[in-house]
């Protein structure tokens, strides 16, 4: 205890001294820079925000600043001194606001921040869906004057994307069309509105596509004209395949429109259909390509079906013949030993077929000795046809060969001579 006395009590002016220097610098450092209050408002922003999520709140501003800052610093302090952020990476989305810690900075790192308001904000993430809903045109006011047709769109749907409880509650995406007093057919790209079951706009809702095409005709003196239907093919089917025919259902429309958009009008293309590298039957419902202030009444689709079959050609040959039913009994002289013959079917078919392993038959089962008139077959895959072959028939001669002369029997040895 003496010692520990002895330590504190020793030069003690000196330590005193020394007290009294540090109390002093501190002093001068404090001296020597300004409390202050920034007057102002700093918006608070955020960072880590997971991508899935969309923030629900709002998240204010920070006020009450106080700060140190050097006397020299010589600069001018305003809302971009400062830097106000919450952190959202450990927030988890949902119907419940969490409590986050409010950071502010300085951008100049001789400004030190001693206190603002608020300390802590209460933030709400929500999770990010989309759904597909109808697309629903919704036409203005139409002047006394003027008659309009049904509606057309190019997409029949639209992806909606946002809040799960706003995206719930979409109920189509309409878009909306003005009509002219001017009597001018309506052909134009229109915003597309996400709305609820009352009809109201939902807002924080992107809806994809943003926009789509809408035509409307406008007549001033509706006539109707009944119209065949005119089917458009197009492109080339697979090799060794032609279009047989084309047939359409309904194969007669009716269209209307005012006179001057009806004069020359004789039918009613369809839209095209494709049958590129096709092998077999191709059936399409394909719209309706009427010029603009003409429509189709009813659905305004037809279905084309398109029927393919195989290009067919003709080949000739030179071939050989080789009997069927020959009895070993019997010889058999032909009149001639090739044939020239004619082979008809598909062009992928007869590009398989080789004149080196085409080989005719003559059938001479139960033919008896003389001369035979028989016609010559061929054993051709499905879908080859012999068409012609020559000659046909084939004279076949038939006889028993002649037995021949059995040969002298040699002489017996006789005994030997007895001596």
């Amino acid at each position: 205890m003496t010692r520990a006395l002895t330590f504190i009590f020793r030069n003690w002016p000196l330590k005193v001294a020394a007290i009294v220097l540090a109390t002093l610098l501190y002093g001068g450092l404090v001296l020597s820079q300004t409390t202050q209050e920034f007057p102002g408002s700093v918006p608070i922003e955020r960072e880590n925000q997971p991508g899935d999520v969309i923030l629900q709140s709002d998240l204010g501003s920070v006020s009450g600043i106080r700060y140190i800052a050097p006397a020299d610093l010589g600069l001018r302090v305003d809302t971009s001194t400062f830097r106000a952020v919450v952190d959202l990476s450990e927030v988890e989305p949902g119907e419940v606001g969490v409590s986050v810690v409010v950071r502010v900075t300085a951008v100049d790192p001789r400004i030190q921040i001693l206190d603002f308001t608020p300390r802590r904000i209460i933030v709400r993430l929500e999770g990010v869906t989309e759904r597909v809903v109808p697309i629903t045109p919704v036409l203005g006011s139409i002047p006394d004057q003027l008659d309009v047709g049904d509606p057309v769109i190019d997409e029949e749907t639209a992806t909606v994307r946002g809040p799960d409880s706003l995206v719930a509650r979409v109920a189509e995406v309409q878009a909306h069309v003005s009509i002219d007093p001017s009597g001018i057919d309506i052909n134009e790209l229109v915003d597309l509105v996400p709305v609820d079951n009352a009809g109201e706009r939902l807002p924080q809702v992107d809806v994809m596509p943003a926009r789509v095409r809408v035509r409307v005709a406008v007549f001033t003196d509706r006539q109707t004209r009944t119209l065949p239907v005119s089917p458009v093919v197009v492109g080339t089917p697979a090799a060794g395949f032609e279009i047989a025919s084309v047939e359409v259902e309904p194969v007669v429309v009716s269209g209307e429109g005012d006179p001057d958009d009806l004069v020359g009008l004789d039918r009613a293309d369809t839209e095209p259909v494709t049958v590129s590298g096709a092998s077999s039957m191709v059936t399409q419902t394909v719209a309706l390509q009427l010029p603009d202030g003409v429509e189709a009444l009813g659905s305004g689709s037809v279905t084309v079906t398109v029927r393919l079959r195989s290009v067919t050609a003709t080949r000739t040959f030179e071939a050989g013949l080789s009997l069927v039913g020959a009895r070993a009994d019997r010889r058999y002289e032909l009149s001639t030993d090739r044939v020239l013959v004619t082979i008809g079917g598909s062009i992928a078919d007869l590009d398989r077929l080789s004149a080196a392993t085409l080989v005719l038959t003559v059938d001479v089962t139960g033919l008896d000795d003389g001369v035979h008139a028989v016609p010559v077959s061929a054993n051709l895959v499905t879908g080859l046809t012999l068409l012609t072959a020559s000659p046909n028939p084939v004279q076949v001669t038939v006889s028993t060969p002649v037995a021949s002369e059995p040969p002298p029997a040699s002489p017996s040895p006789g005994p030997s001579p007895t001596l």
